[in-house]
């Protein structure tokens, strides 16, 4: 598997950029069959930065129900959060 196919896109939202800003971790959301030596490899090719740790969570889908009957489904994914080493920084949105 490539690099550009091991990272589908980076996640914004409001705790990624908390924890972005508190603990220097970036959250992507990556190829269901990745693992955290791939996720590392291809986060420090791409973005020219030392990758401290990776951590990884899956989640499942979810098929909700209303009244007993299938009222539709929560798609799974799987995201890894990655620690960046100290002085090292990822900028998605430059100049926003």
């Amino acid at each position: 598997m490539h690099n550009t196919q091991i990272l589908i896109k980076p996640l914004v939202s409001e705790k990624s950029n908390t924890i972005k800003e508190l603990q220097n971790q970036v959250t992507f959301v990556v190829h269901p069959d990745a693992n955290k030596y791939q996720v590392r490899d291809a986060v420090e090719s791409l973005f020219n930065v030392k990758v401290d740790r990776v951590n990884i969570v899956r989640r499942r889908s979810i098929q909700k129900t209303k009244f007993g009957r299938a009222a539709g489904k929560i798609s799974g994914h799987k995201k890894a959060y990655v620690s960046l080493a100290s002085g090292e920084k990822i900028e998605f949105f430059e100049g926003v």
